[in-house]
């Protein structure tokens, strides 16, 4: 079995990994010919089976993202963490974009994402942060991730040989 074998993660220890982490870094093709890096808070919702689960996201509608996924669809994202080589792991997925506009939805998507990184028990977001997600809805689009490619990578599996 190669290295790079051992150090692979099942689908299981993805959706694990990437429900723990908190970061995804999102980049798309910048105007210029650059990647575009831009990190983004993101949660993960079912997909049709057998599709795997999907990272789902929200910016505003104007951003430089959207402008270039509106132009290429395709991204490709990274969740990392470790902060020592024999602790690194990560997901890295190629990915097309499908950009939400319904307003409904960009809000629900809100909430959810809000619910997430609040910390707040489910369903309890007092008025006041559901009325800001309202409001912010009608200026941001919803970004659901197509996973077409990934790799991964947990050092942590080699027990600290090299």
């Amino acid at each position: 079995m190669s290295r790079r074998d051992q150090i692979t993660m099942d689908d299981d220890e993805v959706l694990a990994f990437l429900r723990e982490e908190r970061v995804v870094t999102c980049a798309t093709n910048g105007p210029r010919g650059f990647p575009h890096l831009m990190p983004l808070w993101y949660v993960v919702r079912p997909s049709p089976a057998p599709d795997p689960p999907r990272i789902w996201a929200w910016t505003f509608a104007k951003s430089q993202k959207v402008r270039n996924l509106e132009r290429d669809p395709r991204a490709t994202l990274q969740v990392e963490a470790g902060d020592e080589y024999h602790l690194l792991r990560g997901v890295m997925l190629e990915t097309e974009v499908v950009v939400h506009r319904d307003v409904e939805a960009v809000g629900a998507l809100g909430l959810e994402i809000l619910q997430r990184y609040s910390g707040a028990p489910a369903g309890e977001l007092d008025e006041g942060a559901r009325a800001m997600v309202r409001k912010q809805a009608a200026k941001r689009v919803g970004l659901e991730f197509v996973e077409r490619g990934r790799a991964t990578w947990d050092h942590r599996k080699l027990g600290n040989v090299y």
